[in-house]
């Protein structure tokens, strides 16, 4: 563990929290020190769920460390039993608490409840939220589920989503009406609005569908072990995933269905003047391994952008995002360290990074627009309209998403490369007002610093610190160090922001190779010129 400011996943008793939280007569007793209880607040103000999550703490103090931190546990059991009355009960400890070492499952065993209590071992200084909820989910379903007789029609169990996913609520509605679509029912939902009473009847269906497997795999594929379910491998996000989706549900059943595409509006951008402009974008994606799994296919065959960077905070899905960057011939980059996110983000100068919460702010301090994919999120990615990532009307929802920025991006340029004209000057007012525009008087600062100095000498050095490289760009350059003068800084800032990064390396290049130092505008129009050949 370290200590950071933000941070990609919790420990693993949030990934339980999840769970716990997604599910109904399910109570989580946590042995955990005061202060813990922290993880409330995620639920109740970032999801803005209307109440808090089902745990129970046993919020033990310092000074308790010296007596009886067990018989703390035990008494919490008995009372959270008690006032809640659950269906289930699972149990365990803190990252913190893990080091007393109480354990609460043998504790919480011989209390004899009257109802099931599921110990959950969850190693703290080693996994990760991620982990923790699929964990969790899985034994619970292992405690709970047995074999039982089929549904009279063909069923499924929809299984992965949990709180503080992202856009789980809506994906639930997606895929039950894809399903509906073929045919299909389902049978139950979890754990996202499962009581353990549905959890036992999770044997009575045909399949599962897999919506996330960072939460659900470990159940699926124990389901599929243990009960003769079958789970679906591809996760329909996307319009050539939803096609796959569909195929293979069809071979899972037996069933010739044909997708009903109706709903979908992406077709016309193939076909309109917007896709010239956004296609060869320059995109990178980060994120969980199974959005950013999905969303490099789409980026680059569904919306032709060119994918130059992936990678992942979820080091479980690490070998799937590697295998998928060398298709993509670009090189992985699997940490949890958003720090390391933002030099490579830095390096790579994408026009637009797909990401998280964290990607977004690092996006913003680098004038990069983003589009958030996954998880972590903000309360502003859980909206009170229907918006889904997966099936059809996901495949429309990540078209908005993902355009918008581009769009307002350039919108944000015309305005900054038109600000000092007489018009449209912070001044000059709102012409539709009525107001008379306002010359602007230009400042002795504003001269270029690159004319020629009155005894024909080279030009002084620019007042403020120019801007220079650090390093040379990794292409064979030599070491030159290059600076801009503000004339050309001024110049380069009317360049479109989705090439101005291109631009800005180019002319650098350019540069360091014929040995000048200082670039002004003759420079940067000189390299445009040779780059252009």
């Amino acid at each position: 563990m370290k200590l950071t400011v933000w941070t990609y996943e919790g420990p693993p008793h949030v990934g339980a929290m999840r769970v716990a939280t997604a599910m109904k007569g399910l109570h989580y007793v946590l042995h955990a020190p005061q202060g813990d209880t922290y993880a409330d607040l995620l639920f109740t103000m970032i999801e803005r769920r209307n109440h808090r999550p089902p745990v129970t703490y046993t919020t033990f103090q310092a000074r308790d460390l010296g007596s009886d931190t067990a018989g703390l546990f035990k008494t919490a059991c008995i009372e959270a039993h008690d006032r809640y009355q659950p269906e289930a009960m699972i149990v365990g400890a803190s990252c913190t608490a893990e080091l007393i070492q109480d354990d609460p499952g043998g504790l919480a065993e011989t209390l004899g409840l009257p109802v099931p209590v599921i110990a959950l071992e969850l190693p703290s200084y080693q996994r990760k939220e991620n982990f923790g909820a699929d964990e969790t989910f899985f034994q619970i379903v292992k405690a709970l589920a047995r074999p039982m007789e089929r549904t009279p029609n063909v069923t499924a169990n929809l299984i992965g989503p949990t709180a503080l996913g992202f856009r789980h609520r809506d994906d639930i509605t997606e895929v039950t009406r894809l399903l509906a679509d073929m045919g299909i029912g389902v049978n139950v939902v979890a754990p996202y609005g499962a009581r353990p009473a549905c959890i036992k009847a999770m044997g009575a269906a045909h399949f599962n569908v897999l919506m996330y497997p960072e939460t659900a795999e470990t159940a699926a594929r124990w389901m599929e072990r243990e009960l003769g379910q079958p789970f679906t491998k591809v996760v329909p996000i996307g319009v050539g995933a939803t096609r796959d989706f569909v195929a293979e549900v069809a071979a899972i059943t037996g069933r010739n269905v044909i997708l009903d595409e109706s709903r979908l509006r992406l077709p016309w951008y193939s076909e309109s003047v917007d896709s010239t402009y956004l296609t060869g974008k320059r995109v990178f994606l980060f994120g969980d391994g199974t959005h950013v799994a999905a969303c490099a296919r789409i980026a680059r065959d569904e919306m032709g952008f060119e994918v130059v960077g992936m990678g992942c905070y979820n080091r479980e899905q690490a070998r799937t995002i590697r295998a998928l960057a060398k298709d993509f011939g670009v090189e992985p980059l699997i940490t949890d360290d958003y720090l390391e996110v933002e030099r490579r983000i830095e390096e790579l100068a994408p026009e637009l990074i797909l990401g998280t919460q964290m990607e977004r702010h690092i996006g913003k301090r680098l004038g990069i627009p983003c589009a958030v994919i996954s998880a972590p999120v903000h309360v502003q990615d859980f909206p009170a309209r229907y918006a889904p990532q997966m099936g059809i009307e996901g495949a429309n929802v990540i078209f908005d998403t993902w355009v918008h920025p581009l769009v307002m991006g350039l919108e944000e340029h015309l305005l900054t490369m038109f600000r000092e004209d007489f018009e449209f000057h912070d001044e000059a007012g709102a012409s539709h007002h009525g107001h008379k525009a306002k010359l602007r008087d230009i400042e002795p600062a504003a001269i270029d610093a690159d004319t020629v100095a009155p005894d024909g000498g080279s030009a002084p050095a620019p007042s403020a610190p120019p801007r220079g490289i650090s390093e040379p760009e990794k292409q064979g350059t030599s070491s030159i160090e290059v600076v801009w003068l503000p004339c050309a800084e001024k110049e380069l800032k009317k360049i479109p922001f989705f090439v101005r990064g291109k631009a800005r390396r180019n002319t650098e290049n350019y540069a360091s190779e014929r040995g000048v130092n200082r670039i002004s505008v003759d420079t940067l129009y000189e390299a445009k010129a040779h780059y252009a050949r």
